[in-house]
């Protein structure tokens, strides 16, 4: 359980840094909420009844979300319309090779 809470953490703290690319995260709000998150509920199963690893889980979600977040934005950048593209560019797009001139 707590080398995958370890494990997650700094899988969230790499997304943070890929979307928040300017600045030292130390300082950012978010790194230190997720910090302050982690040490209270460090010991959630024994001190709280709570249902085993919803912590976890919900860093989990919260991963998920930064990735897909992060996934979605590059999507969009590389498909978003750029004005009239060539017949190559398209088919480069979609994968598809154009036939050679025979002459």
């Amino acid at each position: 359980m707590y080398a995958n809470s370890i494990k997650t953490l700094r899988q969230i703290i790499h997304e943070l840094r890929r979307a928040i690319p300017q600045g030292n995260l130390k300082d950012n709000l978010a790194i230190r909420y997720l910090f302050d998150q982690y040490r209270l509920f460090n010991m959630t199963d024994q001190q709280i009844c709570k249902a085993k690893d919803e912590v976890l889980f919900a860093a989990n979600t919260y991963l998920c979300y930064l990735r897909s977040s992060r996934i979605q934005q590059e999507i969009h950048n590389q498909y978003h319309g750029k004005g009239e593209r060539s017949v190559k560019e398209t088919a480069n797009i979609v994968g598809f090779k154009l036939p050679h001139d025979p002459k």
